[in-house]
């Protein structure tokens, strides 16, 4: 008797009905058929039957496995793997290995399930099942990265086996040490040498076998610093420590301090930082009264609102002063100051004039002869802020100076004289001059003193004279009768 039964089922050995006992599942592989030797009894006896017995059998049956195609078997369950932090793109990370259990022995195919975004940071070799890196990895960024390897038979691609690969990336000493937070420094005025004012820590992205332990030293690039020490306390801190007696604000209210921190890896990597020391002023048990910055708003009880405020103030007053002062300036003075200035009397006629019958109207003694001039007023345009500049006053022996000379003299001192605008402006001569054969040809006397000169002949003297012969013909004709 044989029974066929597939690989996978289980064989249950009936030693009992009601108490089945299960086995491991078949394997073709392993082995292909089984024997089983049967014996059936009847529990339940008639004694009076006995004597016929025995009532029980024996068989054998033969039990066959049938092969089926099974997926491909990786050779662990799962792989760990590691590389290196900024390893170079297509380093080898490692190699997994699955093959055909089927008697055939089909060649088997790798790829890597891109289910998540960390799968395409590598690549596998499809024939090998070799690992490599598709991209450069930061350990403080990302430590491990897990994939999922599939495998199945070039053959037949629908049966697929997977395993988990778990990469854990390695460190590298490509971090340097840190100082662990930003410090405020304080040292008091009242210091003594010494003592210790800060204690330091530092800190290194990398992990404990490129890290710690942390050396500290100051710059050595620079002078030795007559201020402040540290001290390399051998536990991956420091203490800054004062090296004088007393500091002021008023002196110097700030100090840096550069600071040299080396970590542990190799090659050993280094950092400068730099601490900023203020100078407070402390009571005597050391807290900190007040500080540079703080003392100017503290003394003066003000907000930064007021303060604000008070500066606008100041500003609009500023404007103000500013502005009076350019429209006071702005501002134009009379340009006669003497009510007795001869032009202030001058008027305009919009008529051609009769002669000289209107003398009122301008004050004719500043062109009569020296003889007649009255005391010389002088103009001013504008009022002068400086004392005037002594004028030279014509001497008695004016008749005797000549024309030229007199203009030169009074242009040199019109021209030295502060108290005169800057602009060009009139300037009176009252000097007519005596060197003249014909004495004087002024004609601004001619109304009260009378003349023998004889203007018959400018009638000779052409057309273009002919008004002026008739004028003066008249004026003679009439003296005459």
């Amino acid at each position: 008797m044989s029974t066929h039964i597939v690989e996978t089922e289980e064989i249950t050995t009936l030693g009992n009905f009601n108490s089945p006992t299960n086995l491991s599942p078949l394997n073709y592989e392993k082995k292909k058929s089984y024997t089983l030797n049967i014996e059936g009894a009847n529990t339940h006896l008639d004694f009076r039957f006995s004597h016929l017995g025995p009532f029980k059998d024996v068989t054998m049956l033969k039990i066959i496995v049938g092969d089926v195609d099974e997926p491909p078997l990786f050779s662990m369950p799962s792989y760990v793997m590691e590389v290196y932090e900024n390893a170079k793109i297509g380093t080898v990370v490692g190699t997994v290995a699955a093959h055909d259990p089927d008697s055939t022995n089909s060649l088997v195919r790798y790829f890597i399930d891109h289910n998540t975004e960390e799968d395409r940071y590598f690549i596998i070799d499809a024939n090998t099942g070799t690992i490599k890196t598709a991209k450069i990895f930061d350990r403080e960024e990302t430590p491990w990265y897990n994939i999922t390897v599939a495998a199945s038979e070039i053959d037949n691609f629908g049966l697929l086996s997977h395993v988990p690969v778990d990469i854990r990336i390695l460190d590298v000493n490509d971090n340097p040490p840190e100082l662990a937070r930003e410090y405020d420094v304080v040292v008091c005025e009242n210091a003594k040498p010494g003592q210790v004012i800060q204690t330091i820590s530092a800190t290194d992205k990398d992990n404990s076998a490129n890290g710690p332990r942390f050396h500290y030293s100051l710059d050595e690039g620079l002078s030795l610093n007559p201020n402040f020490t540290l001290r390399d306390n051998e536990d991956n801190t420091a203490s800054i420590l004062t090296r004088r007696r007393r500091f002021s604000r008023t002196t110097q209210d700030v100090y840096y301090l550069p600071i040299l921190i080396s970590d542990s890896g190799i090659p050993s990597l280094s950092s400068s930082s730099t601490l900023t020391i203020r100078v407070c002023a402390c009571e005597r048990d050391g807290r900190v009264r007040t500080c540079h910055a703080e003392a100017f708003l503290s003394s003066a009880g003000l907000s930064t609102g007021a303060l604000i405020a008070i500066l606008l103030c100041v500003v609009i007053l500023l404007a103000i002063v500013v502005l009076f002062i350019t429209l006071r300036r702005s501002k134009k003075e009379p340009l006669i100051i003497s009510e007795e200035d001869v032009r202030e009397n001058v008027v305009t006629y919009d008529d051609e004039g009769g002669g000289e019958e209107d003398t009122e109207a301008f004050d004719i003694t500043a062109l009569r002869n020296p003889s007649a001039a009255e005391e010389l007023k002088y103009r001013r345009d504008v009022r002068p802020d400086v004392n005037h500049a002594p004028r030279h006053q014509l001497s008695s022996s004016l008749n005797s100076i000549d024309v030229h000379e007199f203009i030169k003299q009074r242009l040199a001192e019109a021209d030295l004289d502060p108290s005169v605008p800057p602009y060009d402006s009139i300037q009176t001569y009252a000097y007519e001059g005596h060197r003249s054969e014909a004495g004087s040809i002024s004609s601004l006397d001619s109304v009260t003193t009378h003349s023998d000169q004889d203007y018959n002949y400018l009638g000779d003297w052409g057309p273009e004279f002919k008004k002026l012969a008739e004028l003066y013909g008249e004026i003679e004709s009439e003296r005459t009768t």
